[in-house]
Formats: structure tokens, C-alpha cells, sequence
């Protein structure tokens, strides 16, 4: 199993930075990719970036590219958002996703979120 635990969200004003984290514990030697996600308040979770465990390719959605990046420290198993240029369209909570397997078997983990809001 691999589990995960977000950290680092809060209140942010337009155009600030903020930093979230996702430490991974468990199986951890099995997660080939991470993610982050983020659900808004009556919208659908969607995926906001993404990145190979072992090649370090990323690849995020248009709505972030050039103002957010993802990156991984897998001595510390951990993953972070670097957010920037926040907008009020970014409030959400933000899900820490992996997908991990061995032997054939595939599956994927979530974390419980971590709230994202941006206001003035």
C-alpha cells in the first residue's frame, strides 16, 4: 500500500505563490507517477499535473502551464506544487494522486486534500 498525506495549503491573495507538499509512505519503490488534482466547489476533480517517478517528464494543464510546476524529491518521497501567479480560479482543494504497482498489479492511491484558497 502506499499512503499519502498533503500539507501546505491556505489563504493566499491574487497573484501570490504557495507551496504544497505530498509525502508518500509505504510501498514507495513501486510508484511509477504522481499527480496532483484539484476539485473546486461543485465542479469535477481534475487533473492539474503530473510527473514520471523515474524519467522526470511533467506535463500539466493548460489552465497552470507556465505558472505552476511540479517536481519530486524521491529521497524524501515527496512531491510538491510550486503555485504562482495564483488566481481566484484556483481555489480548490488539492489532491495528492499516485499510481504505484509490482507483480502485474496495477493501482493508485489519493491523499485527503489540502484546501487551496486564493482571495483577496
Amino acid at each position: 500500500q502506499v499512503q499519502l498525506v498533503e500539507s501546505g495549503g491556505g489563504l493566499v491573495q491574487p497573484g501570490g505563490s504557495l507551496r504544497v507538499s505530498c509525502a508518500a509512505s509505504g510501498a514507495t519503490s513501486t510508484i511509477y507517477r504522481m499527480n496532483w488534482y484539484r476539485q473546486a466547489p461543485g465542479q469535477e476533480r481534475q487533473l492539474v499535473a503530473g510527473i514520471s517517478i523515474t524519467g522526470g517528464i511533467t506535463n500539466y494543464a493548460d489552465s497552470v502551464q507556465g505558472r505552476f510546476t511540479i517536481s519530486r524529491d524521491n529521497a524524501k518521497n515527496t512531491l510538491y506544487l510550486q503555485m504562482n501567479g495564483l488566481k481566484p480560479e484556483d481555489t480548490a482543494v488539492y489532491y495528492c494522486n499516485a499510481a504505484w504497482g509490482r507483480f502485474g498489479q496495477f493501482y493508485m492511491s489519493w491523499g485527503r486534500g489540502t484546501q487551496v484558497t486564493v482571495s483577496s
